[in-house]
Protein backbone atom coordinates (compact mmCIF):
# COMPACT_ATOMS: atom_id res chain seq x y z
CA UNK A 1 0.00 0.00 0.00
CA UNK A 2 1.58 3.42 -0.77
CA UNK A 3 1.25 6.16 1.70
CA UNK A 4 2.17 9.59 2.55
CA UNK A 5 5.65 8.38 3.77
CA UNK A 6 6.48 6.63 0.65
CA UNK A 7 5.84 10.22 -1.05
CA UNK A 8 8.13 11.76 1.38
CA UNK A 9 10.84 9.58 0.55
CA UNK A 10 10.46 9.94 -3.17
CA UNK A 11 10.54 13.76 -2.49
CA UNK A 12 14.20 13.35 -0.82
CA UNK A 13 15.14 11.12 -3.49
CA UNK A 14 14.93 13.42 -6.32
CA UNK A 15 15.02 16.70 -4.70
CA UNK A 16 17.82 18.02 -6.81
CA UNK A 17 16.17 16.43 -9.99
CA UNK A 18 13.77 18.08 -10.68
CA UNK A 19 12.04 21.34 -10.67
CA UNK A 20 9.71 22.59 -7.91
CA UNK A 21 7.30 24.10 -10.42
CA UNK A 22 5.46 27.39 -9.89
CA UNK A 23 2.14 27.85 -8.15
CA UNK A 24 0.73 30.17 -10.09
CA UNK A 25 -2.16 32.24 -9.00
CA UNK A 26 -4.61 33.63 -12.08
CA UNK A 27 -6.93 36.57 -11.44
CA UNK A 28 -8.57 35.66 -14.67
CA UNK A 29 -9.15 32.57 -14.11
CA UNK A 30 -10.09 32.90 -10.75
CA UNK A 31 -13.30 35.47 -12.19
CA UNK A 32 -14.02 32.90 -14.69
CA UNK A 33 -14.83 30.42 -12.37
CA UNK A 34 -15.74 32.29 -9.67
CA UNK A 35 -13.03 30.69 -7.38
CA UNK A 36 -9.72 31.79 -6.38
CA UNK A 37 -7.38 29.43 -8.97
CA UNK A 38 -4.19 28.18 -8.54
CA UNK A 39 -2.14 26.38 -11.13
CA UNK A 40 0.57 24.09 -10.80
CA UNK A 41 3.17 24.39 -13.80
CA UNK A 42 4.33 20.72 -14.47
CA UNK A 43 4.40 21.80 -18.49
CA UNK A 44 7.53 23.85 -17.22
CA UNK A 45 9.26 20.77 -15.29
CA UNK A 46 12.43 18.59 -16.65
CA UNK A 47 11.61 17.16 -19.98
CA UNK A 48 7.98 18.95 -19.96
CA UNK A 49 5.76 17.42 -18.02
CA UNK A 50 5.53 15.63 -14.96
CA UNK A 51 5.99 12.05 -16.24
CA UNK A 52 9.58 12.64 -14.57
CA UNK A 53 8.50 12.33 -11.69
CA UNK A 54 7.65 8.72 -10.81
CA UNK A 55 9.94 7.21 -13.55
CA UNK A 56 12.77 8.65 -11.73
CA UNK A 57 11.05 7.41 -8.47
CA UNK A 58 10.93 4.07 -10.10
CA UNK A 59 14.55 4.00 -11.91
CA UNK A 60 16.36 5.01 -8.38
CA UNK A 61 14.17 1.95 -6.11
CA UNK A 62 15.72 -0.67 -8.97
CA UNK A 63 18.72 -2.89 -7.10
CA UNK A 64 22.38 -2.45 -8.49
CA UNK A 65 21.81 -5.40 -10.72
CA UNK A 66 19.06 -4.72 -11.90
CA UNK A 67 19.96 -1.45 -13.07
CA UNK A 68 23.17 -2.36 -14.91
CA UNK A 69 20.48 -4.71 -16.86
CA UNK A 70 19.08 -1.31 -17.98
CA UNK A 71 15.34 0.07 -18.02
CA UNK A 72 12.97 -0.34 -21.04
CA UNK A 73 9.88 1.62 -22.05
CA UNK A 74 7.04 1.74 -24.53
CA UNK A 75 5.74 5.55 -25.53
CA UNK A 76 5.49 7.83 -28.15
CA UNK A 77 5.10 10.67 -25.73
CA UNK A 78 6.34 12.09 -21.98
CA UNK A 79 6.40 8.84 -20.57
CA UNK A 80 9.50 7.94 -23.18
CA UNK A 81 10.97 11.45 -22.14
CA UNK A 82 10.74 11.19 -18.26
CA UNK A 83 12.25 7.08 -18.49
CA UNK A 84 15.22 8.49 -20.97
CA UNK A 85 15.99 11.31 -19.08
CA UNK A 86 15.98 9.57 -15.00
CA UNK A 87 18.22 6.75 -16.71
CA UNK A 88 20.79 9.32 -18.34
CA UNK A 89 20.67 11.10 -14.52
CA UNK A 90 21.53 7.74 -13.25
CA UNK A 91 23.77 6.57 -15.68
CA UNK A 92 22.27 3.50 -16.88
CA UNK A 93 21.14 2.10 -20.43
CA UNK A 94 17.65 2.66 -21.83
CA UNK A 95 15.44 1.50 -24.85
CA UNK A 96 12.39 3.59 -25.67
CA UNK A 97 10.05 1.49 -27.92
CA UNK A 98 7.98 4.31 -29.93
CA UNK A 99 5.33 3.23 -33.15
CA UNK A 100 6.87 3.69 -36.42
CA UNK A 101 4.65 7.45 -36.78
CA UNK A 102 6.06 9.07 -34.00
CA UNK A 103 6.32 12.66 -34.07
CA UNK A 104 10.36 13.12 -35.13
CA UNK A 105 10.34 16.20 -32.23
CA UNK A 106 9.42 13.09 -30.00
CA UNK A 107 11.80 10.80 -31.12
CA UNK A 108 14.70 13.52 -31.54
CA UNK A 109 13.98 14.71 -27.87
CA UNK A 110 14.07 10.95 -26.46
CA UNK A 111 17.67 10.08 -28.16
CA UNK A 112 18.98 13.47 -26.60
CA UNK A 113 18.58 11.93 -23.39
CA UNK A 114 20.76 9.16 -24.67
CA UNK A 115 18.05 6.58 -25.10
CA UNK A 116 18.36 4.07 -27.84
CA UNK A 117 14.84 4.04 -29.68
CA UNK A 118 13.45 1.44 -31.63
CA UNK A 119 10.84 2.44 -34.15
CA UNK A 120 7.93 -0.64 -34.16
CA UNK A 121 4.46 -0.66 -34.75
CA UNK A 122 1.99 0.78 -36.55
CA UNK A 123 -0.43 1.91 -32.96
CA UNK A 124 1.04 2.19 -29.57
CA UNK A 125 -0.36 -1.14 -28.28
CA UNK A 126 1.93 -3.01 -30.81
CA UNK A 127 5.19 -1.15 -29.60
CA UNK A 128 4.02 -2.00 -26.30
CA UNK A 129 3.76 -5.64 -27.30
CA UNK A 130 7.57 -5.42 -28.78
CA UNK A 131 9.29 -3.94 -25.49
CA UNK A 132 7.49 -6.35 -23.64
CA UNK A 133 9.06 -8.74 -25.67
CA UNK A 134 12.52 -7.07 -25.65
CA UNK A 135 12.22 -6.82 -21.86
CA UNK A 136 11.62 -10.90 -21.51
CA UNK A 137 14.76 -10.98 -24.12
CA UNK A 138 17.09 -8.12 -22.30
CA UNK A 139 16.26 -8.88 -18.21
CA UNK A 140 15.62 -5.43 -18.09
CA UNK A 141 13.26 -3.63 -15.98
CA UNK A 142 10.29 -2.37 -17.73
CA UNK A 143 8.94 0.93 -16.51
CA UNK A 144 5.30 1.25 -16.82
CA UNK A 145 3.85 4.69 -17.46
CA UNK A 146 1.57 4.55 -14.84
CA UNK A 147 0.19 0.93 -12.72
CA UNK A 148 3.39 1.13 -10.51
CA UNK A 149 3.73 1.63 -6.95
CA UNK A 150 7.52 3.72 -7.58
CA UNK A 151 5.55 5.93 -10.16
CA UNK A 152 2.62 6.70 -8.46
CA UNK A 153 4.53 7.71 -5.30
CA UNK A 154 6.28 9.82 -7.23
CA UNK A 155 3.97 11.44 -8.96
CA UNK A 156 2.45 12.30 -5.88
CA UNK A 157 5.69 14.14 -4.82
CA UNK A 158 3.32 17.78 -6.66
CA UNK A 159 0.97 16.56 -3.74
CA UNK A 160 3.63 17.73 -0.88
CA UNK A 161 4.70 20.88 -3.07
CA UNK A 162 1.26 21.89 -3.28
CA UNK A 163 1.51 22.11 0.86
CA UNK A 164 4.50 24.09 1.08
CA UNK A 165 3.12 26.06 -1.54
CA UNK A 166 -0.28 27.06 -0.53
CA UNK A 167 -1.51 27.13 3.35
CA UNK A 168 -4.98 26.83 2.28
CA UNK A 169 -6.22 24.41 -0.06
CA UNK A 170 -9.73 23.46 -0.70
CA UNK A 171 -9.88 21.42 -3.88
CA UNK A 172 -7.00 20.22 -6.17
CA UNK A 173 -8.75 19.36 -10.29
CA UNK A 174 -6.17 17.05 -12.09
CA UNK A 175 -6.14 14.90 -15.78
CA UNK A 176 -6.32 11.62 -15.36
CA UNK A 177 -5.92 8.84 -18.00
CA UNK A 178 -3.98 5.92 -16.79
CA UNK A 179 -4.24 7.25 -13.16
CA UNK A 180 -1.14 7.18 -11.76
CA UNK A 181 -0.53 10.94 -11.58
CA UNK A 182 -4.49 11.48 -9.80
CA UNK A 183 -3.34 8.66 -7.47
CA UNK A 184 -0.35 9.86 -6.39
CA UNK A 185 -1.93 13.23 -5.58
CA UNK A 186 -4.92 11.95 -4.38
CA UNK A 187 -3.11 10.19 -1.82
CA UNK A 188 -0.64 12.71 -0.78
CA UNK A 189 -3.37 14.93 -0.19
CA UNK A 190 -6.31 12.86 1.44
CA UNK A 191 -3.47 11.25 3.80
CA UNK A 192 -2.46 14.12 4.81
CA UNK A 193 -5.76 16.12 5.05
CA UNK A 194 -8.88 14.50 4.26
CA UNK A 195 -10.91 17.33 4.67
CA UNK A 196 -9.15 18.70 0.51
CA UNK A 197 -11.40 17.55 -2.42
CA UNK A 198 -9.84 15.88 -5.36
CA UNK A 199 -11.40 15.70 -8.63
CA UNK A 200 -10.13 13.95 -11.84
CA UNK A 201 -10.84 15.49 -15.34
CA UNK A 202 -10.95 13.26 -18.62
CA UNK A 203 -11.88 13.74 -22.16
CA UNK A 204 -15.65 12.90 -22.94
CA UNK A 205 -13.89 11.16 -26.34
CA UNK A 206 -12.10 8.80 -24.26
CA UNK A 207 -13.37 8.38 -20.96
CA UNK A 208 -11.88 5.52 -19.65
CA UNK A 209 -12.16 6.05 -15.40
CA UNK A 210 -15.82 7.52 -15.94
CA UNK A 211 -16.42 3.48 -17.40
CA UNK A 212 -14.59 1.92 -14.63
CA UNK A 213 -16.27 3.59 -12.17
CA UNK A 214 -19.84 2.42 -13.91
CA UNK A 215 -18.45 -0.70 -13.99
CA UNK A 216 -16.59 -0.76 -10.46
CA UNK A 217 -13.78 -2.22 -12.33
CA UNK A 218 -11.16 -0.94 -15.02
CA UNK A 219 -12.63 -1.72 -18.76
CA UNK A 220 -11.61 -1.14 -22.24
CA UNK A 221 -13.25 1.52 -24.36
CA UNK A 222 -12.84 2.41 -27.35
CA UNK A 223 -11.82 6.06 -27.72
CA UNK A 224 -12.64 8.52 -30.33
CA UNK A 225 -9.79 11.21 -31.52
CA UNK A 226 -9.13 13.89 -28.91
CA UNK A 227 -6.49 17.11 -28.43
CA UNK A 228 -5.83 15.35 -25.16
CA UNK A 229 -3.68 12.83 -26.75
CA UNK A 230 -1.37 12.28 -23.14
CA UNK A 231 -4.87 11.25 -21.19
CA UNK A 232 -6.03 9.07 -24.02
CA UNK A 233 -5.46 5.67 -22.39
CA UNK A 234 -8.22 2.97 -23.41
CA UNK A 235 -7.98 1.38 -19.74
CA UNK A 236 -6.93 2.78 -16.32
CA UNK A 237 -4.42 0.55 -14.13
CA UNK A 238 -5.96 -1.49 -12.05
CA UNK A 239 -3.78 -0.65 -9.18
CA UNK A 240 -4.67 3.32 -10.36
CA UNK A 241 -8.12 2.50 -10.11
CA UNK A 242 -8.13 1.33 -6.51
CA UNK A 243 -6.61 4.63 -4.89
CA UNK A 244 -8.86 6.70 -7.20
CA UNK A 245 -11.76 4.71 -5.76
CA UNK A 246 -10.91 5.40 -1.90
CA UNK A 247 -9.10 9.18 -2.41
CA UNK A 248 -10.97 10.83 -5.23
CA UNK A 249 -13.88 13.06 -5.06
CA UNK A 250 -14.99 12.75 -8.49
CA UNK A 251 -14.73 12.14 -12.62
CA UNK A 252 -15.72 14.84 -14.67
CA UNK A 253 -15.55 14.94 -18.20
CA UNK A 254 -14.50 18.08 -20.62
CA UNK A 255 -15.96 18.38 -24.19
CA UNK A 256 -12.83 19.09 -27.05
CA UNK A 257 -14.37 22.89 -27.43
CA UNK A 258 -13.63 23.28 -23.71
CA UNK A 259 -10.14 22.11 -24.09
CA UNK A 260 -9.04 23.72 -27.09
CA UNK A 261 -10.75 26.75 -26.13
CA UNK A 262 -8.80 26.57 -22.52
CA UNK A 263 -5.43 26.18 -24.08
CA UNK A 264 -6.19 29.31 -26.41
CA UNK A 265 -6.82 30.87 -22.64
CA UNK A 266 -3.30 29.89 -21.29
CA UNK A 267 -1.41 31.10 -24.64
CA UNK A 268 -3.32 34.42 -24.64
CA UNK A 269 -3.63 35.41 -20.80
CA UNK A 270 -0.90 33.81 -19.13
CA UNK A 271 1.50 33.24 -21.94
CA UNK A 272 1.48 29.31 -21.28
CA UNK A 273 1.59 26.87 -24.06
CA UNK A 274 0.13 23.44 -22.32
CA UNK A 275 -0.96 20.27 -24.14
CA UNK A 276 -4.62 19.17 -24.28
CA UNK A 277 -4.40 16.90 -21.57
CA UNK A 278 -3.06 19.75 -19.61
CA UNK A 279 -5.68 22.16 -20.06
CA UNK A 280 -8.83 19.26 -18.92
CA UNK A 281 -8.20 20.61 -15.49
CA UNK A 282 -8.35 24.38 -16.26
CA UNK A 283 -11.50 23.40 -18.50
CA UNK A 284 -13.34 21.58 -16.08
CA UNK A 285 -13.30 24.90 -13.95
CA UNK A 286 -13.66 27.33 -16.38
CA UNK A 287 -16.60 25.29 -17.40
CA UNK A 288 -18.40 24.53 -14.74
CA UNK A 289 -17.90 20.92 -14.22
CA UNK A 290 -16.90 21.17 -10.72
CA UNK A 291 -19.60 22.36 -8.42
CA UNK A 292 -17.23 24.74 -6.21
CA UNK A 293 -17.93 28.44 -5.73
CA UNK A 294 -15.44 30.84 -3.51
CA UNK A 295 -12.64 28.33 -2.85
CA UNK A 296 -8.91 28.11 -3.02
CA UNK A 297 -8.72 25.50 -6.15
CA UNK A 298 -5.35 24.05 -7.25
CA UNK A 299 -5.29 23.06 -11.01
CA UNK A 300 -2.52 20.71 -12.09
CA UNK A 301 -1.29 21.51 -15.47
CA UNK A 302 0.49 18.77 -16.46
CA UNK A 303 2.79 19.01 -19.47
CA UNK A 304 3.42 21.36 -22.23
CA UNK A 305 5.37 18.98 -24.63
CA UNK A 306 2.97 20.56 -28.09
CA UNK A 307 4.23 19.11 -30.82
CA UNK A 308 5.24 22.64 -33.03
CA UNK A 309 3.11 21.17 -36.04
CA UNK A 310 0.20 21.37 -34.14
CA UNK A 311 0.82 24.68 -32.54
CA UNK A 312 -0.92 26.72 -35.63
CA UNK A 313 -3.84 24.18 -35.66
CA UNK A 314 -4.78 24.58 -31.82
CA UNK A 315 -4.61 28.15 -32.27
CA UNK A 316 -6.69 28.15 -35.10
CA UNK A 317 -9.13 25.53 -34.11
CA UNK A 318 -8.95 28.10 -30.44
CA UNK A 319 -10.04 30.77 -32.62
CA UNK A 320 -13.07 29.30 -33.91
CA UNK A 321 -14.60 27.73 -31.24
CA UNK A 322 -14.44 30.66 -29.37
CA UNK A 323 -15.92 32.78 -32.05
CA UNK A 324 -13.07 34.70 -32.96
CA UNK A 325 -12.80 33.51 -36.13
CA UNK A 326 -15.02 32.25 -39.11
CA UNK A 327 -15.17 30.97 -43.06
CA UNK A 328 -18.02 31.78 -45.17
CA UNK A 329 -19.08 31.05 -48.99
CA UNK A 330 -21.10 33.02 -51.38
CA UNK A 331 -22.33 34.22 -54.97
CA UNK A 332 -21.61 37.17 -55.95
CA UNK A 333 -22.34 38.90 -59.80
CA UNK A 334 -18.69 38.53 -61.72
CA UNK A 335 -18.86 42.01 -62.39
CA UNK A 336 -16.77 44.70 -61.46
CA UNK A 337 -17.12 46.44 -58.29
CA UNK A 338 -19.09 43.56 -56.61
CA UNK A 339 -16.10 42.17 -54.65
CA UNK A 340 -15.92 45.44 -53.31
CA UNK A 341 -19.31 46.09 -52.29
CA UNK A 342 -18.90 42.79 -50.53
CA UNK A 343 -16.02 43.87 -48.39
CA UNK A 344 -17.11 47.20 -47.94
CA UNK A 345 -19.81 45.64 -45.70
CA UNK A 346 -17.51 43.32 -43.88
CA UNK A 347 -15.24 46.66 -42.75
CA UNK A 348 -18.54 48.00 -42.22
CA UNK A 349 -18.98 45.79 -39.53
CA UNK A 350 -15.58 45.83 -38.30
CA UNK A 351 -14.11 41.92 -39.16
CA UNK A 352 -10.97 41.89 -40.37
CA UNK A 353 -10.34 39.42 -43.97
CA UNK A 354 -7.58 37.18 -43.10
CA UNK A 355 -7.79 35.46 -46.78
CA UNK A 356 -9.91 35.61 -49.47
CA UNK A 357 -10.50 33.14 -52.28
CA UNK A 358 -12.25 34.10 -55.79
CA UNK A 359 -13.43 31.38 -58.26
CA UNK A 360 -15.35 31.67 -61.33
CA UNK A 361 -15.79 28.26 -61.76
CA UNK A 362 -17.71 25.37 -59.65
CA UNK A 363 -20.15 22.78 -59.50
CA UNK A 364 -23.10 25.82 -57.99
CA UNK A 365 -21.41 28.72 -60.08
CA UNK A 366 -23.28 29.64 -62.72
CA UNK A 367 -21.83 31.66 -66.13
CA UNK A 368 -21.81 35.12 -65.06
CA UNK A 369 -21.41 34.53 -61.01
CA UNK A 370 -17.83 33.93 -58.85
CA UNK A 371 -17.78 32.16 -55.83
CA UNK A 372 -16.06 33.90 -52.48
CA UNK A 373 -14.66 31.98 -50.05
CA UNK A 374 -13.78 34.20 -46.94
CA UNK A 375 -11.96 34.11 -43.89
CA UNK A 376 -12.84 36.50 -40.60
CA UNK A 377 -10.98 37.24 -37.45
CA UNK A 378 -14.20 38.38 -35.32
CA UNK A 379 -14.88 39.58 -31.71
CA UNK A 380 -17.24 36.42 -30.75
CA UNK A 381 -20.08 34.19 -31.20
CA UNK A 382 -22.48 37.52 -31.62
CA UNK A 383 -20.10 39.34 -34.10
CA UNK A 384 -20.41 36.33 -36.51
CA UNK A 385 -24.07 36.26 -36.20
CA UNK A 386 -24.59 40.19 -37.07
CA UNK A 387 -22.34 39.68 -39.77
CA UNK A 388 -24.67 36.60 -41.18
CA UNK A 389 -27.66 38.65 -40.31
CA UNK A 390 -26.36 41.59 -42.19
CA UNK A 391 -25.16 39.86 -45.64
CA UNK A 392 -28.21 37.89 -45.83
CA UNK A 393 -30.43 41.36 -45.42
CA UNK A 394 -28.12 42.44 -48.21
CA UNK A 395 -28.94 40.03 -50.42
CA UNK A 396 -26.36 37.52 -50.57
CA UNK A 397 -26.67 33.34 -49.90
CA UNK A 398 -24.80 33.12 -47.01
CA UNK A 399 -22.83 29.24 -46.21
CA UNK A 400 -21.13 29.07 -42.81
CA UNK A 401 -17.98 26.94 -43.67
CA UNK A 402 -16.27 25.86 -40.51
Amino acid sequence: MITLQHIQEAQQRMRTVVHKTPLEFSQTFSRLSNNRVYMKLENLQKTGSFKVRGSYNKIMLLSDEEKSRGVIAASAGNHAQGVAYSSNMIGIPCTIVMPKGAPLSKIQATQSYGANVILYGDVFDESLEYARKLQQETGATFVHPFDDPAVIAGQGTIGLELFEQLDDIDAVVCPVGGGGLLAGIAVAMKQKNPAIRVYGVESTACASTTAAKQHNQPIVITPSNTIADGIAVKRIGDLTFSYIQKYVDDIVCVEETDISRTMLYLLERNKLLVEGSAACSLAALLYKKIPLEGKNIVAILSGGNVDVTLISRIIERGLVESGRFVTFSTIISDKPGQLNKLLRIIADLEANVMSIDHQRMGTNVLPGQAEVRFSLETKNREHIDQIQRVLIQSGYAIRRLD
